[in-house]
């Protein structure tokens, strides 16, 4: 494999299962195919990462899932991730997503249920805690909902607005980011059916729709999206696996394609990918099958930057599985994996890094 034909990505995990922290792999271009070429676990339990860039270099930022709670920022210009600076509390527990928005660096905090602000500095590296948005209520699972669990943060389409999904609430809560004071300021509310448990979000390439996953029903809530207003809408739901599917099952991401004609969604349990059809209103969603995952527990699923490939992270069985994509259908056909032990992320590099 020539560097020529190579990319890279990145795959986050969690330490505290045996994970190897960050790892950093080569893409081969013509197969999809993935390379282990180095490893960092200065971070403990680095479970989502995301990529900024400053002065035209490319940052990779982590969350540390722990009960502190902190971020680190990586150089990725070598063969493996170099922390670049101290990991940094984020003044909440429990970080499973993180985002970078405007110079600053957003997390959502499962734990206490909550989203922080930390700037980004000239280097890169993110600075103390600037503003921390407290989320409140509770939802009717009693093992799941007993207060707020922000799962996602995300900015819409147009800039504008910031969104968190919540887990305990049943809400999406939309946000928007003051830069200079480094703080959320509260814009409204989506309630979603008590109980759903949403986790994350996809927005529609159009900008006018949202897709919520939700993790407690196995369904998925569409959303009309209204940029000017931010105001979040439901309008319909839909189960996400066949009727007849047994066992529990724990929906973890939602991917939609490029063209918008169809979207993909990983189930924990069921340990599947399924296929869904999204009509030309971009409201009617239908199942058309679902696939094996290729290992135990997807957690996460992201498509290549071509469009071409779905890739998940199977956290249980230890592996990132690669599918090719049938170009007139999108259903995935299983083509490789790397074992890659608790993995629980995966990011791609903009081509070039």
């Amino acid at each position: 494999m020539s560097d020529s034909r190579a990319g890279r990505a990145f795959i986050g995990s969690f330490t505290s299962a045996g994970g190897g922290g960050v790892t950093a792999v080569s893409v081969d271009a013509a197969t999809g195919a993935l390379t282990r070429t180095g490893a960092g676990d200065a971070v403990a339990d680095p479970s989502w990462l995301a990529l900024g860039e400053q002065d035209g270099t490319p940052v990779l930022y982590a969350v540390s899932e722990t009960a502190e709670g902190a971020v680190a920022a990586f150089d990725i210009r070598g063969a493996e991730p170099r922390p670049l600076g101290a990991r940094v509390p984020v003044c909440g527990a429990g970080p499973t997503h993180l985002a970078v928005v405007d110079g600053h660096l957003l997390t959502a905090n499962y734990g206490s249920g909550s989203v922080s602000v930390l700037p980004l500095g000239d280097d890169g590296v993110p600075g103390a805690v600037t503003g921390v948005l407290q989320y409140e209520g509770s939802g009717p699972d009693p093992d799941r909902q007993r207060g707020p669990h922000a799962h996602q943060v995300v900015q819409d389409p147009s800039g504008r607005w910031i969104l968190g999904v919540d887990l305990g609430t049943d809400t999406v809560r939309i946000a928007v980011l003051d830069p200079g004071a480094g703080e959320l300021v509260p814009h409204h509310e989506a309630a979603l059916r008590p109980g759903t448990g949403p986790r994350h979000l996809a927005f529609h390439p159009a900008g006018s729709h949202a897709y919520v996953l939700n993790e407690l029903v196995s369904t998925l809530t569409v959303c009309r999206w209204d940029a000017e207003t931010g105001i979040l809408q439901p309008v319909g739901e839909t189960a996400v696996l066949p009727e007849d599917a047994e066992g529990p099952s724990y929906p973890s991401e939602v991917v939609v394609a490029p063209a918008g004609d169809r979207l993909w969604v990983a189930n924990r349990g069921h340990d599947s990918i399924s296929v869904l059809a999204l009509g030309p209103d971009r409201e009617r969603v239908e199942l058309v099958t679902t696939v094996p995952c290729g290992g135990h527990w997807p957690r996460d699923l992201v498509l290549d930057p071509g469009g071409r490939r779905l890739y998940a992270a199977n956290e249980r069985s230890g592996d990132v599985t690669w599918f090719d994509l049938d170009p007139e259908t999108g259903v995935p056909r299983r083509a490789g994996s790397l074992p890659a032990p608790a993995a629980s992320c995966v990011v791609f590099a903009p081509a070039g890094t």
